[in-house]
């Protein structure tokens, strides 16, 4: 899969025709068993400016295909996984189905009460709930912090080895609902002080917040919030034809 030559004539910038091509061949697999291309590589191949190939391989950072390393150069970033909307899934299943290995590690599993998560799932604000707080890791690097409240207390968690489970499975092994339908909302964030070192996150970085209502038909059964590297992990939503959607109105929109 040979370098596409780039049009001098087209009003599309090079380093753009240059991005466009190098996603091609990314996406082909090309450099998959390799190092990628150097910049003077890039510019030999493509005779084009390194002014052009830095802007090309800038914008691809940007979307998380490639990253920089220091002593390596350009590489391919392989941790990446992308999830689409609209439908019930698993983090656990979603990076397993990738073909990375899903590690979790336990920050918090206590018996507590928290009222924004009471609120949601339709209690007192005072009603016992149980936290489950874990680190979720791919192939051993961090990749989100995730929190679920559950309206139920006694049920067992504790005797659960979590390093490799997915929680509605455990729901489901013992007999408690899970979650089967619900719904989700997604923001941009600069994550706390002390996710921000879970995840490995520079100061600036950003990432996304997650929060997730999950009910089994109509009964609300788990409030969940996650925080997530906005740099591995990447959402997705399909349109079919003559199918719209409309804004859908946040709290205290009158």
């Amino acid at each position: 899969m040979p370098a596409a030559p780039l049009d001098r004539s087209s009003p599309l910038p090079l380093w753009a025709q240059l991005e466009a091509d190098l996603r091609r061949r990314l996406d082909g697999g090309e450099f998959d068993s390799g190092q990628f291309p150097t910049d003077l590589e890039l510019t030999t191949a493509y005779e084009v400016s390194r002014h052009t190939v830095r802007e090309a391989i800038r914008h691809l950072n940007s979307t998380g295909l490639l990253r920089r390393e220091r002593g390596r150069g350009t590489v391919i970033n392989k941790t990446e996984f992308e999830q689409s909307l609209g439908t019930l899934y698993s983090l656990f299943d979603s990076i397993e189905s990738s073909g990375a290995v899903q590690r979790s590690e336990v920050l918090e599993l206590r018996e507590t009460t928290d009222a924004v998560a009471a609120s949601q799932l339709g209690l007192k604000p005072e009603a016992p709930l149980t936290l489950l707080a874990r680190l979720r890791l791919a192939d051993d690097e961090p990749l989100a912090v995730d929190r679920a409240w559950l309206p139920m207390t006694d049920i067992g968690f504790d005797k659960i080895d979590w390093s490799r489970t997915a929680l509605y499975d455990e729901l489901h092994t013992a007999g408690h609902l899970a979650p089967n339908q619900g719904w989700e909302r997604l923001t941009p964030i600069l994550p706390s002080i002390d996710d921000r070192k879970l995840l490995g996150l520079k100061s600036r970085d950003a990432a996304f917040h997650l929060e997730r209502l999950g009910m089994h038909d109509e009964t609300p059964v788990e409030w969940r919030t996650t925080v997530l590297r906005g740099d591995r992990y990447r959402f997705v939503s399909d349109w079919s034809k003559g199918v719209r959607s409309a804004l859908r109105p946040t709290a205290g929109t009158k």
